[in-house]
């Protein structure tokens, strides 16, 4: 089993090398000694979310919410290749949070919440910032549970213009639609670069906004037989795109 993970601040995983002995305090201390109840000697691996992990072994714990550990293998990986961008249309509920939730566990590298025309779900004034963080902590915790090196990034919420440009900037872009005639299988996909996929709300993407991405440069694909709901299609797909790259060997 891989050692659990802790989020360590940037500034203290950059200057911590071999043999250096670093701190876990705050809520991430709290976690690891408290909830997860990890004990001297343990080995456990520190990340800043940014590709830098160093794998160390616990020393010493402090109280309930405080250990100290040394630093036994420093590793800097690399952002892994083709990036993959979720256009995540607002769903109702809670189902905003599942689906980060299952993107960033699969590997999605930004998620990007969209005001689509159907949305029932509307962030407009002080939900706008309270939903992003919502959904930036999701993402945290999620990354961590998954072991990610990487943490995804959560963007603030977009409108059908941002959308456009996210595809006319994409190496591929991939509009998931049901009455697409090439399944997402057979979309050819880049080595490198941003793969954006565009789910839509519940009641579906408008043709409008379809005629807008698509003149942009974005392929329509049929994800399976079946209608997901909109918390669901944007995990599925991602999976396949990523199977379908090295990232998944």
């Amino acid at each position: 089993m891989t050692a659990a993970l802790f989020h360590l601040e940037p500034a203290v995983a950059a200057g911590a090398g071999v043999g250096d002995v670093v701190e876990l305090g705050g809520p991430e201390g709290r976690h690891a000694v408290t909830v997860k109840r990890v004990e001297v000697g343990e080995h456990i691996d520190l990340g800043d979310g940014a590709g830098t992990v160093l794998n160390a072994v616990v020393e010493a714990l402090h109280g309930r919410d405080s250990l100290t550990a040394r630093v036994l293998v420093r590793s800097e990986l690399p952002a892994p290749q083709p990036r993959i961008v979720v256009v995540q249309a607002l769903p109702k509920g809670e189902r905003g949070e599942t689906a980060v939730e299952t993107l960033t566990e699969v590997g999605v590298d930004v998620i990007v919440p969209w005001q689509a025309e159907r949305c029932v779900a509307r962030w407009t004034g002080d939900k706008v910032q309270r939903g992003q963080s919502k959904w930036a902590a999701t993402a945290r915790a999620a990354g961590k549970q998954a072991r990610r090196a990487w943490l995804p990034e959560v963007a603030p919420l977009a409108r059908t213009a941002d959308v456009e440009g996210l595809v006319a900037s994409a190496a591929c872009a991939i509009v998931l639609h049901e009455g697409a005639a090439r399944p997402l299988r057979a979309i050819g996909l880049p080595a490198d670069g941003d793969v954006v996929l565009i789910v839509g709300p519940e009641g579906g993407v408008s043709q409008a906004e379809l005629d807008r991405f698509t003149a942009a440069g974005a392929h329509l694909a049929l994800l399976g037989p079946t209608v997901m709901r909109t918390s669901t299609a944007g995990t599925v797909a991602a999976a396949v795109v990523l199977a379908a790259t090295p990232r998944w060997y």
